[in-house]
């Protein structure tokens, strides 16, 4: 197994990438909130309160996990006049997204199986 300081080589990229991103990426996982941002950006930016009021929680602590996200690479933010608007920074960081979803469903499925056979 490498070693966290280790580079390793990425399938059909030139170049070597720091294991350090996936580092951001499962810190930006570990927390429900930050999970639940990056789930509702896939439909597109939004706006902090909207993100806020969905999700129910803060303003003041969907901001510190707005910071985290965008510490992180994984969010921008846009103004249009005065408004804030937060996206997803690629959309291959979509499809990662959506694809851990599919995972996740699956992982969700295989629980509720074995709960039913015990």
């Amino acid at each position: 197994m490498p070693e966290l300081s280790t580079v390793v080589e990425l399938p059909g990229h030139i170049g070597r990438a720091p294991v350090d991103g996936l580092d951001r990426i499962g810190l930006a996982l570990a927390d429900p909130i930050r999970r639940e941002v990056l789930v509702r950006l896939l439909d597109g930016t939004q706006r902090p309160s909207d993100l806020a009021a969905a999700i129910g929680t803060s303003r003041s602590n969907l901001s510190n996990h707005l910071a985290c996200l965008r510490g992180c690479g994984l969010i921008d933010a846009d103004r249009a006049g005065r408004h804030l608007y937060y996206g997803l920074v690629s959309d291959q960081l979509a499809d990662a997204l959506r694809a851990l979803l599919v995972v996740a469903a699956t992982l969700d499925d295989c629980d509720e199986t074995t709960a039913t056979q015990s």
